[in-house]
């Protein structure tokens, strides 16, 4: 690997850290009933394009903390096609969190966007 993919996957992982976090509360705010890990992920792959990066098992330590943090509700239900799912919802904190993030995220994005494309002439 060479410096500058090092480099690269070095400033992904960063980036990535509170990337997710929001993502994820997008994706439960969105949702019109709980979702399980699986039903996430996918969704995160379908509309958030390299969100995840392929990997999906950094998804339920995120899901835990979210709700340790009272952001996420979550129950167990059992499945007839394999072990028990665990179904998460935002809650009414999450939705006031996600919309304070999602306003931060627009206003460095358009800040890191203005800086990057440089004076307006």
């Amino acid at each position: 690997m060479t410096d500058l993919e090092l480099h690269l996957r070095k400033f992904q992982k960063e980036l990535s850290a509170g990337t997710v976090s929001l993502a994820l509360l997008a994706v439960l705010g969105a949702a019109s009933e709980p979702m399980y890990g699986y039903q996430i992920a996918k969704r995160l792959e379908r509309e958030g394009e390299g969100v995840l990066s392929g990997k999906q098992s950094a998804l339920y330590p995120v899901l835990r903390n979210l709700g340790a943090a009272g952001l996420l509700d979550s129950h167990v239900e059992p499945s007839v096609s394999g072990p028990p799912r665990r179904y998460y919802r935002i809650t009414d904190a999450g939705r006031d969190v996600l919309r304070e993030w999602a306003a931060a995220w627009r206003a460095t994005r358009d800040s890191v966007d203005s800086v990057l494309e440089g004076p307006s002439a």
